[in-house]
């Protein structure tokens, strides 16, 4: 990809936002999901504000990944006669694919423990159902955790350990 101004601007922010602290994603969800989309305070809304703080972590890994392709794969590709896509298609993806793979991993276990956002948005601190639907109310699991922890009965403290060695 060719170098520019809008190019250099657009790196420069995911870069930025890779750094910007969860409760700052959780008002933008808020502001964006939960009141201009009018989503309320629904399983939809977290979801998609847990997506906004994966995704910089998400672009900037896949970015790694792809350059730390060999640069020779891409031209011994393209020497035997292969097109560009073809040369990204069945070279250059496949061998990025386990870097990629790893930060969709790493970025996943990081939404799982985040709970400030989520709480920015509403998140419930109890619940007594499961939610059936995208748009019904949730908790998040350390809250979750907390609660289960914070009762005298033994059945909510070896919940609260099972729900401890899942997160």
């Amino acid at each position: 990809l060719r170098r520019n101004r809008i190019v250099d601007f657009i790196q420069l922010n995911i870069s930025n936002l890779a750094g910007v602290p969860s409760i700052v994603y959780g008002l933008l969800g808020l502001a964006l999901f939960v009141r201009w989309f009018s989503l309320d305070r629904s399983i939809l809304a977290g979801a998609l504000t847990m997506s906004l703080v994966i995704l910089p972590m998400v672009i900037l890994v896949s970015q790694e990944a792809l350059r730390a392709v060999p640069k020779s794969y891409r031209e011994g590709s393209l020497a035997l006669g292969a097109t560009r896509w073809q040369t990204i298609r069945r070279q250059v993806l496949p061998s990025a694919l386990p870097g990629v793979l790893t930060g969709v991993i790493l970025s996943l276990s990081r939404a799982m423990g985040e709970t400030a956002p989520l709480i920015t948005i509403g998140a419930v601190t109890y619940i007594s159902f499961v939610p059936k639907s995208p748009m019904d109310k949730f908790t998040v699991l350390p809250i979750q955790i907390f609660d289960w922890s914070s009762r005298p009965q033994k059945g909510f403290h070896d919940a609260a350990a099972a729900a401890i060695i899942v997160l």
